[in-house]
């Protein structure tokens, strides 16, 4: 690594906290710090706030001076060449640069810009026209969809570990309006190399009938007549919502959260914490959760066949799924009393470019948050839950994917991450497909997973915490247990990091508690927070696959790190077209001690789809997620000072009979 010492030209624009989001002043001055290095070809792969360490964020106070500190990752087109750069703008200089070697660490994300490129490269080539032209079609009939291209030694290139490479399908489009996914020209791909500006090869594997039916959702066989018969829901809040938004902190209820957004993670919250309304002083917070994201993800497809055994994409770390964030509608997205917040990222030349309405945060309804109705002291109580809502969405090619964060009343936090769009189509032969669903007249959906690591940077009342696994287990028949019927709580403290690699285990009600090694609740009890899964499938790939090497986070549901700042991506820094075994194998090869330190919990999640015929043409969306809940955190019911009626338009004042639908006497 060489350090460069560059005079400041300026000084960075004033921020009050170690953790405020880059301003458009921000991005400016790192361009202008970084001009000296560039060339008319380097483009800005990701730029982003490198957050300073832990401890010194914590130690912060208002009034301290700020450091301000930029991750920069340079990409050099005409030559492939990526660097990796630290800019501190506190300092005005540039604190790092150092070259990537791709073939051992893997490439630079992927630039829109190389993305429209490809057309050019393959129309000028002669395979790939004659490869179309026998299927009765031209350049000018299809758009093409280039893909990363993974790491595989099916590259014919004469270095394709150094070389920047995309695999290229084509879909027909007959006329602007058309939507191309319903018409894929099966059976052929084209391998590029974005440096060279060449094509490597046109693989025509098999020659598929390209369907024709429609994939408009508004076009016959697809429309159906709007439905007239929905009346209107009305989402009111006649005195505002309870929120309040300072900067970049929301408190709503007891809790405080910072908001912050990232071009490669999307939405992340820090330092989230809760007033404690059961404890002796209600007016003080206590931290969960230091910093939580959604650091990768990766969608791994299930065929086989020689053009698309390498089909698998890693939206967060190869394509940076921040970047595509959508400006959110009112009415469409979210409903009710909306705080927007806007995005500024950088562009591919270092401006900064401002997504409004990018973060949406209101409220929400959710029912019941507790009721009794008893039988001897004439108790008749409900409360109504509400939530509150902080999330995103972002397009990814054929896919949309949504993320909200909610906060509860009772102390829980919830991710649930919604995925909808477009399945991605190949074509469907007579006789069938084994890896694939038909969803429309000789359309298929191959079968695919999609699995999300939340890294989630514990605090659980300080950052001395301790991670134990607890499963619900059957007690044999016998002494003490006449019977038959008891059963137990059986709780393992996952002391390493080479024990806390665990998977989920919905057989046994499996979740794992964070809890604090110095602090008790008032039944003698350590404080904690319990996560959650789901318990669905992770990745399915065979172990000795390549994907299976580069998604080995995908392979445990549970992975516990000892916090390091500089371990923030569990597929590693640098996910293009890596090689594997980067990120969290490496993380946890030390096997560091877990109990009572600062942890990182790395929870895989999500989906694995055999799409229906009901996916088609836009697919309803489908939900993956995660819960973190309180678990001796507080010394009773949280919401016990919820009020009668608190998230409904009408309330009781009268007493109230068994089952009359009012909220309490």
């Amino acid at each position: 690594m060489s350090l460069l010492e560059t005079p400041a030209t300026g000084t960075s624009p004033s921020v009050s906290h170690p953790l405020d989001r880059l301003t458009a002043a921000e991005v400016d001055a790192t361009r202008e710090l970084l001009a000296p290095t560039l060339t008319p070809t380097t483009r800005f792969a990701y730029l982003g706030l490198l957050e300073p360490p832990k401890p010194a964020v914590l130690a912060f106070t208002p009034g301290d001076a700020v450091e301000r500190t930029v991750r920069v990752l340079l990409l050099d087109t005409a030559t492939g060449t990526g660097r990796d750069v630290r800019v501190s703008l506190s300092d005005g200089r540039i604190v790092s640069d150092r070259e990537v070697d791709g073939a051992v660490e893997g490439h630079l994300p992927i630039l829109e810009e190389e993305f429209g490129a490809i057309e050019p490269i393959l129309n000028a080539d002669d395979r790939w026209v004659s490869t179309l032209a026998s299927r009765g079609l031209t350049p000018a009939d299809v758009v093409t969809v280039p893909l990363s291209a993974g790491h595989y030694d099916d590259i014919p290139a004469t270095d394709p570990g150094a070389a920047r490479i995309l695999r290229v399908f084509a879909f027909a489009q007959p006329d602007p309006s058309a939507l191309p996914w319903a018409h894929p020209v099966d059976g052929i791909v084209a391998y590029v190399d974005l440096s060279a500006a060449k094509v490597l090869q046109v693989l025509d594997h098999q020659r598929f009938e390209v369907p024709q039916q429609s994939g408009n959702w508004d076009e016959a066989p697809h429309a159906q007549a709007e439905r007239t018969d929905l009346k209107p829901i009305s989402i009111t809040q006649p005195e505002g919502p309870s929120f309040s938004v300072e900067g970049d902190v929301i408190s709503w209820q007891g809790w405080k959260v910072r908001v912050g957004f990232d071009a490669r993670e999307g939405l992340t919250l820090h330092q989230l914490s809760v007033a404690d309304s059961t404890g002796p002083d209600p007016s003080v917070q206590r931290d969960v959760v230091y910093r939580a994201s959604i650091a990768e993800m990766v969608v791994p497809y299930a065929d086989p066949s020689p053009v698309r055994f390498w089909q698998n994409y890693f939206d967060t770390g190869e394509y940076l799924f921040g970047r595509f964030v959508n400006s959110l509608a009112l009415g469409c997205d979210c409903l009710g009393e909306i705080h927007y917040f806007d995005a500024v990222l950088a562009d591919e030349t270092g401006h900064p470019k401002t997504v409004q309405n990018a973060i949406c945060l209101h409220e929400e309804d959710h029912g019941v948050l507790w009721k009794h109705t008893d039988m001897f002291n004439g108790m008749n109580e409900t409360r109504r839950s509400r939530r509150l809502v902080i999330s995103f969405f972002t397009t990814i090619g054929n896919y949309d994917y949504g993320f909200y964060w909610y906060l509860y009343l009772d102390g829980t936090i919830e991710l649930e991450a919604k995925a909808t769009g477009v399945v991605f189509t190949a074509a469907y032969p007579e006789g069938g497909l084994e890896f694939s669903t038909e969803i429309a007249p000789g359309l298929a959906a191959p079968f695919h997973q999609h699995l999300f690591s939340a890294r989630l940077d514990m605090a659980v009342d300080g950052t001395a915490n301790a991670v134990e696994e607890v499963d619900a287990v059957r007690v044999p028949r016998g002494e003490g247990n006449p019977y038959g019927n008891a059963f137990a709580r059986k709780a393992t403290r996952l002391t390493s990091e080479a024990v806390a690699q665990r998977e989920a285990n919905g057989a046994v009600g499996r979740v794992w508690h964070v809890l604090s090694t110095e602090r008790t609740n008032a039944l003698g009890q350590p404080t904690g927070y319990a996560l959650h899964p789901e318990h669905q499938p992770l990745l399915l790939a065979d172990d000795t696959s390549v994907v299976h090497d580069r998604a080995t986070f995908g392979t445990k549901h549970l992975w516990v790190t000892r916090y390091d700042s500089e371990e923030r991506y569990p597929a590693g820094d640098f996910v293009n077209q890596n090689p594997g075994g980067a990120g969290l194998p490496q993380f946890v090869a030390g096997d560091r001690d877990l109990d009572g330190q600062d942890v990182v919990l790395w929870h895989t999640f999500g989906l694995t789809h055999f799409p229906r015929p009901e996916d088609w043409p836009v697919m309803p969306v489908d939900h993956a997620g995660f819960t973190l809940k309180p678990v001796g955190f507080f010394d009773r019911n949280p919401a016990l000072g919820v009020p009668k009626g608190s998230s409904s338009a009408s309330s009781c004042s009268a007493p109230a009979a068994a089952g009359d639908g009012c909220c309490g006497a």
